[in-house]
């Protein structure tokens, strides 16, 4: 009797989240996840960074378990991407797939949000 090999342990330790993938992706739920004032201000600033942030880097003037609700709905949404590396979350815009699903959808929202700070003298 042969006994079958034990399952290979993912390397992030089990702490995969679940993404969609790109075709899942869907216009309404984007601009959903986009509605929002936190929501809009994380994409502002990680595409400001053009890079990778860690949650903690957000000076959100929320409490701890809201700012995990907006990263989980942008997530989900598919406007960003989150992976462990460590004991960091690390958080990416998904420019490249939404780009290539709504053409000019994020450089328009994000100027307009641009446009309104700056009108609103909230830059």
């Amino acid at each position: 009797m042969t006994t079958a090999a034990p399952a290979p342990v993912p390397a992030s330790g089990g702490r995969d989240l679940p993404h969609p993938a790109t075709g899942e992706i869907r216009l309404e739920s984007v601009l959903h996840a986009l509605s929002d004032p936190m929501r809009l201000r994380i994409v502002r600033e990680l595409a400001a960074e053009g890079d990778e942030l860690s949650c903690s880097q957000f000076g959100l003037p929320v409490t701890k378990s809201t700012t995990t609700h907006h990263f989980r709905v942008l997530r989900e949404a598919g406007v960003i991407r989150q992976v462990y590396r460590g004991t960091a979350k690390m958080n990416g815009l998904r420019k490249d797939d939404l780009d290539d699903l709504f053409p000019g959808l994020l450089d328009g929202v994000l100027a307009a949000a641009d446009r309104q700070a700056l009108r609103l003298g909230d830059g």
